[in-house]
């Protein structure tokens, strides 16, 4: 029978079934193993966890209040130190010491008792919305909309969440939790937050929980890898009339686009799910000049190492060959150039759904009554998936749409259970031992 107020839901003694609900993959049955089931109804069945459970419900209000607080210091790309600097004064009213480090990460350690692991729980405090974006939160009905406030403002107080009640109510576990406030999560901040703290000679971290997103089902095991570029092709420049003739940075460009769209949208056609996509284009001083510089930034994933290799030489192909092309079509000057410059580089990796992190992820999901899927993306955990270190990334409870755009919104729909769920999945990798 569930617990008061928090509506968790015990196991059934016959080990539960899961749906693998991972996109261009075969659909198969998983089973939670057994020891991972006793292990949470140990957890949950603990009367500290009982009542630090209901505290994560009756702090809804609070964290509302403190949701929008976030949501409304910007942000924006590689500028995340007003907001960075607030968290970290949070976390300290808090009761936990907490600093930057030296790329700007918010970082607090909650020592253990002697275990020797660190299990690291990550939210990132960079949008992608560039500096001057409204970020004011207002309300439609039951919903707070302003960009960034579902990705990833929420999982940012799901942290703060879970070391109040965990330090309230004296749930102290076996190892280290290292609460991490990261930049550089979205777009060309390619991770730069995460890979610092992999760095050699930084922190050493054993298990690796990423809250990104807002659903509770989510249980991702799938790193999507990434190469990101920006290319630009250069010439003199020249006006549209009196320098006709001249190498064309911008036709060099939408000939390269038009050769790598054609065959990159043959190659993505088969085989494990790859996608590309020219995200911005730019360049050009007037509409009478031939641009002296036209640029473009481009995205391509891939579920496998090798396939994203491929794309990406299709892609280098494309670029060398138009530009041989349009220099050949030149009737003047010098000859324009290409510059390619990779600005982003995710790994990317697979977790064994044995892995104890996945399997209590598992059984924390089952245990606030929601259906785990296992699933694939690209978040902070793929730093430490390629790195063969145990992570994932759960969702930070309520409903959330329209993450990266201006209508971006968030509402309280049993929003307590993502925060209660990744209390209990911190609670068993760092080792909680629960009253017998």
């Amino acid at each position: 029978m569930p617990l008061p107020g928090h509506r968790l839901r015990r196991f059934a003694a016959p080990a539960a079934l899961l749906l693998l609900a991972i996109p261009g993959l075969t659909a198969q049955e998983l089973e939670i193993l057994p020891d991972y089931e006793t292990e949470m109804a140990a957890i949950t069945a603990d009367p500290r966890v009982v009542a630090a459970l209901d505290d994560v419900l009756a702090m809804d209000e609070e964290n509302e209040r403190l949701l929008i607080e976030l949501t409304e210091i910007e942000a924006p790309p590689f500028k995340e130190e007003k907001r960075a600097l607030h968290y970290r004064g949070l976390i300290r009213e808090a009761g936990l010491d907490a600093d930057l480090d030296e790329i700007g990460n918010v970082v607090a350690r909650r020592a253990g008792r002697g275990g020797g692991r660190t299990v690291a729980v990550v939210a990132h405090l960079d949008t992608v919305f560039p500096e001057g974006t409204d970020v004011t939160v207002r309300r439609e009905g039951d919903k707070l909309m302003a960009p960034g406030i579902a990705d990833d403002a929420r999982g940012l107080v799901t942290i703060l969440t879970i070391l109040q009640v965990m330090d309230r109510h004296g749930l102290d576990t076996r190892d280290d939790v290292l609460f991490v406030g990261s930049v550089g999560e979205e777009g060309i901040g390619d991770l730069r937050g995460v890979k610092h703290l992999f760095r050699d000679g930084g922190p050493s971290i054993d298990a690796f929980i990423a809250i990104d997103g807002t659903t509770n089902t989510r249980v991702l095991n799938h790193a999507i890898g990434s190469h990101r570029y920006r290319v630009r092709f250069l010439g003199p420049g020249g006006h549209s009339w009196g320098a006709f003739g001249l190498g064309n940075p911008a036709h060099a460009m939408a000939r390269a686009i038009k050769l790598f769209d054609d065959r990159a949208g043959e190659y993505v056609t088969a085989g494990a799910r790859t996608t590309y996509s020219i995200g911005r284009i730019g360049g050009g001083t007037s509409v009478n000049s031939i641009p002296f510089e036209s640029w473009m930034e481009v995205d391509m994933r891939s579920m496998e190492p090798g396939r994203l290799k491929e794309i990406d030489a299709i892609f280098q192909a494309a670029m060398t060959e138009a530009l041989a092309e349009q220099n050949e079509l030149r009737r003047d000057g010098e000859e324009i150039t290409v510059d390619i410059e990779m600005i982003g580089n995710r790994p990317s990796g697979i977790v064994p759904i044995d892995t104890p992190l996945i399997q209590r992820a598992f059984a924390a999901t089952r245990a606030v009554g929601a259906e785990p899927e296992l699933s694939m993306g690209s978040t902070d955990s793929n730093v430490a998936i390629s790195l063969g270190i145990p992570a994932t990334t759960i969702g930070s409870g309520g409903e959330g749409f329209g993450a990266h755009s201006l209508h971006e919104w968030w509402a309280n729909r049993d929003g307590h259970l993502g925060i209660q769920k990744a209390l209990l999945l911190v609670l068993a990798e760092a080792g909680f031992e629960a009253a017998n």
